[in-house]
């Protein structure tokens, strides 16, 4: 083993593990802003599915067709 590498990889795995220890999981702000940031990706995800990518695949529709 190596220790000049495997140190790197070592710490990158104790540092996660640390983070994640000192989550203040079960006070209000954290889990409201954790559901709240769940709230947003969804929404986002249904307005861009709907706002963007469906005319996009009409328009990509056209040219398909446009092109033929």
């Amino acid at each position: 083993m190596d220790w000049k590498n495997e140190w790197k990889y070592l710490a990158v795995i104790i540092a996660v593990f640390a983070a994640f220890y000192y989550l203040p999981v079960g006070s209000s702000r954290f889990d409201n802003s954790v559901l709240e940031a769940f709230h947003l990706a969804k929404w986002y995800a249904q307005e861009h599915a709907l706002l963007c990518l469906v005319p996009a695949f009409f328009i990509a529709g056209a040219a398909k067709n446009k092109r033929k």
